[in-house]
């Protein structure tokens, strides 16, 4: 939001420099981001006017003027405007002006006496760019007749004034105006606020428009008065084209004029109908299905039942709160007008305008609340204005409440407020601050304990609902700069370190180690996503989302991992290692309110990785490889050390389901790992398949202590055997067995069994080896920290294990 200060100052003036006020502006929530002179630092340039016009004996574009400057004396001064004519009123460069530079970082332009052609010429007459208004230099800048002759033309065009520009955050709606941002300052520093008083106009006719509001919960307020015999063709005036063009507007007829400058200097957006064009009454409404309308900007838009308009007997004319129509749009033409405003419900109009791809000043100020109560003021004050600019004859108001805001009271406990803010704060200064701001209160228990305030919040304030809302206030207007810096007192106190639980950051530092890059993406992400990767069809619905993409909350990790995956490999990324360690969302009805959680609502933590491309960077002493299942099982077993996971072969919706596992902890399932489904890689058009997982960080969290282990000083044995089982027969489980058999007295000396090797024939081979069966080779390693294992006792060890997985497993030894 940017204005003149002139105009703010003619609402409040305190004592202060314009970087004095923009600083208290800043420190009290309203950050001002830009402060700008309206025009560059001149001299010497004055208001002259032009006596006489003759052509220059030796140019044909070039015209010798005879000037009056205030000077005293006549100036002769060259000139090649081709609208420079005698009367006319200009700004006149002196002899010794100094005009802004042609290029920012240049010296000033100085005007000299010099000649043109041989032809003497005592200064030059100023276009609009000359003297950086604008970028008009089609030709001089005319000044009104009335102007004085030789007055400086800085005060004549206010090029003395600054432009404020203001960053507001979206409770601020109050200070969506000239008025709002001068009724703040008033607060701050204590000056007088100049209030606008709206007499009312005088009424001339009897006519009224019937208005209906069938929608309460649309439209709580509705005020109009007919005009009729407007000059629609009347020239709005300067002072006011200047502060609309100084605040970002530009000037396009006096009937829009009026109604945007009312907007900007009070938050009032209203609209102008053309009287001649409406059909009948008006009637506000929800839409309908199947309605059309045109509007303003040209697009015709459709509309429902979740969207307000404006509807006479024929057809819709406006778009509530946003936009109005094309067909009822005032014009030069236009003879009879209808004046509106309305209170529209911030919740009816709050992302309608985003729906259709656009936004308007009004939508924004509605949707976040507008002042209700004064409706029929700002309707008499643009009359006035109206009546002052393009004459006409006014009917009575017509004024409908059918649905108003009612305001209920927050209470604000003083001794809250002193622990919030961080410092004391009486109950009379509280008061003060409660004053200036203008907000009605009562208050009770002064001086005690249980001192507090009840406030109102006026009509204009849609921002004070709770008492966090109190207790901000009185932090602005109490200064923040004017809280002591402090630092935080806490117990000082050795705390105990659990070495079983590992910090978020350390698993995030043990993906990093492993050649992986964090990721972060929106908890919010496509419903396809959900449908792809979760299989969830009914997931969490966003009530306003950032963007159509943006409309369920997430399950799992999966899609977003896969998003960035895409967004590198069109950037021609061919090796990508990614990992995100974020929260997932998910209904269930026995997660109670808390402190961290909604109701409602599971909310748990998840690392998920991925990895795509090669194994290795390239380079001369590896060959190159792509990454497989069993490389990113490694990381994941890295990351999980010392703790041992299990991987048992299911099916996940978004992975393949021959080359996927059920990732298991100490018996419970902590999440998935494998490759993505081929499926999705056509659907997501991926060249090659990534392999990913995805678990719970609670479960990866826990790290079991380390155990002392004695070094023997006998070496190992080793024992190499190969078995036949059935192929549907899963490696995992044999190992399972295999640390079963490990708690019998036989085994005892086992300290591990590998895998080394996997046959899988063909057709039936020698050793009995069948098509439907494999032959797994397994390692037993074998030590004593006591002495030096005999034979027997090896045999026996190695039998035992056999023979519990003949027993269980029907396997044999191959031959």
């Amino acid at each position: 939001m940017q204005f003149p200060e002139s105009w703010l100052r003619s609402f409040v003036s305190p004592q202060l420099t314009t970087d004095e006020l923009a600083h208290a502006l800043t420190m009290s929530g309203l950050e001002v981001e830009d402060l700008r002179p309206i025009a560059p630092p001149t001299s010497k340039i004055v208001v002259g006017q032009v006596l006489s016009v003759e052509k220059h004996p030796n140019a044909d574009k070039l015209n010798v003027c005879q000037v009056d400057a205030g000077t005293g004396a006549t100036l002769q001064i060259v000139c090649g405007a081709p609208n420079v004519a005698p009367g006319i009123k200009i700004p006149c460069a002196l002899v010794g002006a100094e005009l802004a530079p042609a290029e920012e970082g240049g010296a000033p332009f100085a005007i000299k006496l010099s000649k043109l052609r041989g032809v003497e010429s005592q200064g030059m007459l100023c276009s609009a760019r000359e003297l950086k208004l604008s970028e008009d230099h089609s030709g001089l800048m005319i000044l009104p007749v009335d102007t004085p002759v030789g007055e400086d033309i800085r005060k004549v065009l206010n090029l003395d004034d600054t432009i404020f520009e203001i960053k507001l955050t979206p409770n601020k709606a109050d200070c969506l105006s000239v008025f709002g941002v001068a009724r703040e300052v008033a607060a701050i520093t204590g000056a007088p606020l100049q209030t606008p008083v709206f007499a009312p106009a005088a009424v001339t006719l009897a006519d009224t428009l019937p208005v209906r509001i069938a929608a309460p919960d649309l439209c709580g307020r509705f005020s109009g008065r007919i005009i009729r015999g407007v000059d629609a063709h009347a020239k709005t005036p300067d002072w006011m084209v200047e502060r609309l063009e100084r605040s970002g507007q530009r000037s396009l007829s006096a009937l829009v004029d009026i109604s945007n400058y009312v907007m900007l200097e009070l938050g009032r957006p209203t609209h102008v109908f053309d009287l001649d064009k409406i059909h009948g009454s008006l009637d506000v409404r929800w839409g309908r299905k199947g309605e059309t309308l045109k509007l303003l900007n040209g697009n015709t838009i459709e509309v429902d039942d979740k969207v307000g308009v404006i509807a006479d007997e024929r057809e819709v004319e406006s778009l509530a709160g946003i936009m109005g129509g094309d067909s009822t749009a005032v014009s030069l033409d236009t003879k009879n007008i209808y004046v509106e405003a309305a209170f529209w419900w911030p919740d009816s109009i709050r992302g309608r305008a985003r729906r259709y791809n656009f936004s308007t000043d009004a939508a924004h100020r509605f949707e976040r609340g507008v002042d209700y109560s004064t409706t029929v003021e700002h309707i008499e004050y643009i009359t006035r204005l109206i009546l002052d600019v393009c004459g006409g004859h006014a009917g009575p108001v017509d004024d409908q409440q059918v649905n108003v805001p009612v305001r209920k009271p927050v209470v604000m406990r003083v001794a809250r407020a002193g622990r919030v803010i961080g410092i004391p704060i009486n109950g009379e200064e509280i008061a003060a601050v409660f004053t200036r701001l203008g907000l009605s209160f009562e208050h009770r228990g002064a001086g005690s304990a249980d001192e507090q305030f009840i406030v109102t919040p006026p009509p204009y304030r849609f921002d004070i609902e709770i008492e966090e809302d109190l207790i901000e206030e009185v932090a602005r207007i109490h200064g923040f700069e004017n809280l002591p810096a402090e630092p935080p007192v806490a117990p000082s106190e050795m705390r105990p370190t659990d070495e079983t639980l590992r910090s978020i950051h350390a698993l995030r530092h043990a993906l990093a180690a492993r050649d992986y890059s964090e990721t972060v993406n929106f908890g919010f992400v496509e419903e396809a996503w959900e449908q792809d990767f979760a299989g969830n069809t009914d997931p969490i619905r966003v009530l306003n989302p950032i963007a159509s993409q943006y409309s369920v909350m997430r399950s799992t990790l999966f899609g977003s991992l896969l998003n960035t995956l895409r967004f590198n490999l069109n950037r021609k990324a061919d090796r990508v290692r990614l990992f995100e360690l974020g929260r997932v969302f998910m209904a269930d009805s026995t997660v109670e309110a808390g402190e961290l959680q909604v109701a409602g609502f599971l909310q748990p933590k998840r690392i998920g990785a991925l990895a795509y491309g090669p194994v290795l960077e390239e380079q001369w002493g590896v060959k190159s490889r792509p990454v497989d299942y069993f490389d990113v099982k490694g990381d994941l077993e890295a990351l999980l050390a010392p703790a041992v996971p299990r991987f048992v072969k299911d099916m996940h919706p978004a992975l393949h389901p021959g080359r996927s596992a059920r990732v298991e902890l100490h018996g419970k399932t902590i999440g998935w790992i494998g490759e993505l489904h081929p499926r999705w890689l056509q659907k997501y058009e991926l060249p090659n398949a990534p392999v990913v997982f995805e678990i719970d960080v609670d479960a990866a969290q826990i790290r079991p202590l380390p155990a002392l282990v004695e070094v023997s000083k006998f070496q190992p044995v080793k024992r190499d055997i190969a078995i036949v089982v059935d192929q549907k027969i899963e490696v995992q489980s044999l190992l399972d067995e295999f640390a079963k058999a490990q708690e019998e007295p036989a085994c005892k000396y086992v300290q591990k069994v590998v895998l080394f090797d996997e046959f899988r024939p063909t057709a039936t081979v020698s050793g009995g080896l069948g098509v439907d069966q494999k032959s797994l080779a397994f390692r037993v390693t074998l030590q004593d920290t006591g002495g030096t294992l005999q034979d027997e006792t090896v045999e026996l060890a190695i039998k035992t294990l056999m023979d519990r997985l003949a027993r269980v497993y029907g396997a044999r030894l191959r031959g």
